[in-house]
């Protein structure tokens, strides 16, 4: 895996446990964060609770259709890239799931290969380059390696840097403990929820004193929104 980019955030919306566990199994591996469900209730509650990059989404759910599911996800302007996965392979339904916003369509049967080919491409498609994230006083230049907030250069080490480039990309949502591990375990080993808050400490102490900000939500997480005004 290439760790120079972040790992993504997917769900997998499938009820056949076999074929589930077989999904989620092949992403981890890729480096990415996975969750799975396996009705059309808990997907919903996953898909407002969490922004994903990439939906996997089987139409035959027990509890209810899954277009109604893609549909719902594109009225909320969800910039997800879908992948629909389904064994309903007519020309209409093709039509039908790309016209409501999906971005791929596979049949099942599939391969594992072309699975993977797939979301690759979707990922590629989604991911939006950078040269440069800025957020307040705080800016960091991807290419270089370097940060500088208020105009000043700051030394990150490599989890530091990780943990920032984390919360100036997803500005504005509260991150987890569990959500920031998961994001390290790409690049390091897991770390402990005692542990993170040592490093975010030590970022603090480094960004802080120039303005930028890096908020506690007491019993969810951690939310980065800029500067002081």
């Amino acid at each position: 895996m290439n760790t120079d980019r972040l790992p993504m955030r997917i769900i997998v919306i499938e009820d056949d446990p076999l074929l589930a566990e077989g999904l989620v199994n092949v992403l981890n591996r890729a480096g990415h964060a996975v969750d799975h469900a396996a009705t059309g209730a808990r997907a919903e509650a996953a898909l407002k609770s969490t922004e994903y990059d990439v939906v996997v989404l089987d139409l035959g759910l027990p509890d209810r259709d899954g277009l109604e599911l893609l549909r719902e996800l594109r009225a909320r302007r969800s910039h997800a890239s879908v992948l629909v996965l389904t064994a309903r392979d007519a020309v209409e339904d093709r039509v039908r799931g790309l016209d409501l916003g999906a971005n791929d369509y596979m049949t099942k049967p599939f391969s594992v290969a072309e699975f993977e080919a797939r979301i690759r491409a979707l990922l590629r498609r989604s991911a939006v380059p950078e040269a440069q994230l800025e957020s307040g006083t705080l800016a960091m230049d991807l290419s270089a390696k370097r940060a500088r907030v208020g105009g000043r250069p700051i030394e990150l080490t490599s989890r530091e840097w990780s943990m920032l480039e984390l919360f100036l990309t997803r500005a504005g949502h509260v991150l987890s403990k569990d959500r920031i591990s998961e994001h390290l375990l790409a690049c390091d080993e897991h770390l402990s929820a005692n542990a993170i808050e040592v490093h975010i400490s030590r970022l603090r102490a480094k960004i802080e004193p120039e303005g930028a900000r890096l908020r506690t939500v007491r019993g969810f997480g951690y939310l980065w929104d800029g500067a002081n005004d």
